[in-house]
């Protein structure tokens, strides 16, 4: 096999293993929805295995991403265009960045009434940061309850337990920017008054 093809197949761990854990699924969850063995899913995940079409295409449905973006395919097409949106949870997630790994860009529009019912904080590896564009957005993070209103900013290590929702009746938009670990904003320019 020639080396690009050795580095496709190679890259396919990472990004699966990176869609697995920014869904919050376990290896044991994903396995039970999609019949895939867990040492199988634990195999191809640290690039033990290589993956085949019959493994690739359960994956890339579970995960909701193109086969092409799960290998790793070069883009074809108009490079402005980025994948489809999709709705989570009531929530609509259209992704504004295409490779999984390193910072994760999203908008993110809760619908009216939106997300209800009692906060279930979750953790995961990584940092985010959220950028309200309209709307009340609640935010538990922690023991905190907080509500960000239009224009507000928030950033956290994602290892604290977090949930988010509306913080009223009306919908919500915002900007979700996902990090590595230890990945924190630097602002390299500040307004200051004379």
């Amino acid at each position: 096999m020639s080396d690009d093809f050795e580095a496709v197949l190679a890259a396919v761990g990472p990004r699966l293993r990176e869609l697995r854990r920014r869904s919050g699924a376990t290896l044991a969850e994903l396995s039970a929805s999609i019949g895939i063995a867990i040492s199988t899913l634990s195999r191809l995940e640290s690039g033990q295995r290589k993956p085949g079409l019959e493994l690739l295409l359960p994956l890339a449905k579970a995960h909701q991403v193109p086969l092409d973006e799960l290998v790793g395919a070069p883009a074809g097409g108009d490079p402005r265009v980025y994948p489809k949106p999709f709705t989570r949870n009531g929530m609509t997630v259209v992704p504004l960045t295409r490779h999984p790994g390193g910072l994760q860009a999203f908008k993110q529009v809760l619908p009216a009434g939106g997300a209800g019912g009692e906060p279930e904080p979750r953790s995961h590896e990584g940092y985010h940061w959220l950028y309200v564009l309209s709307g009340r957005l609640r935010v538990v993070l922690g023991d905190q309850d907080l509500v960000l209103s239009t224009g507000e900013v928030a950033e956290f290590d994602t290892h604290l337990p977090h949930w988010f929702g509306n913080a009223d009746a009306r919908p919500v938009e915002f900007l979700s920017i996902l990090g590595p670990q230890g990945e924190r904003f630097h602002i390299r320019a500040r307004y200051r008054r004379d």
